[in-house]
């Protein structure tokens, strides 16, 4: 009996998420149709002109403007950026280091720095248990049973 395997599909929205690419910013026949498993994994092995452009210039989507600026997203709304930037206006906020963004720069480095923290007071926990656990142990002395009266 053979089966016959149908190829996985998603939504281009997803697939563009996968891709980290805006979406609206896709070719018109990106957007209107369903995206393969496979044809997913050509797109990342060989990228067409237009993803490669997509990717270099933008416009990006929020989590790879987060990324960029080295920050989180919650972090670039607080700072007023709702709408994807392209890499031109990314480079732009580098160059000009507003305030809200040297501060969100600030907390993200404290959240890493406290994540590692807590990483490691985690890992010296777990080794202290594994020392318990491999401890030999004193070897009881056996007890007399009770009498019962």
């Amino acid at each position: 009996m053979s089966s016959n395997r149908t190829d996985q599909t998603m939504k281009p929205a997803t697939a563009a998420k996968k891709l980290g690419v805006y979406l609206p910013a896709t070719p018109a026949e990106f957007q209107e149709g369903v995206v393969t498993r496979s044809e997913l994994n050509a797109l990342q092995a060989d990228p067409p002109q237009w993803l490669q452009t997509l990717r270099a210039e933008g416009p990006h989507p929020r989590p790879v403007v987060a990324a960029k600026l080295g920050i989180s997203i919650a972090g670039l709304a607080r700072g007023g950026v709702t709408d994807p930037l392209t890499t031109a206006q990314i480079e732009a906020l580098k160059t000009d280091l507003p305030d809200w963004l040297q501060q969100e720069r600030a907390t993200q480095a404290d959240v890493r720095k406290e994540a590692v923290r807590v990483k490691e007071k985690q890992e010296q926990q777990e080794r202290e248990q594994q020392e318990k656990r491999d401890k030999p142990t004193r070897p009881s002395r056996p007890t007399a049973p009770r009498r019962r009266s």
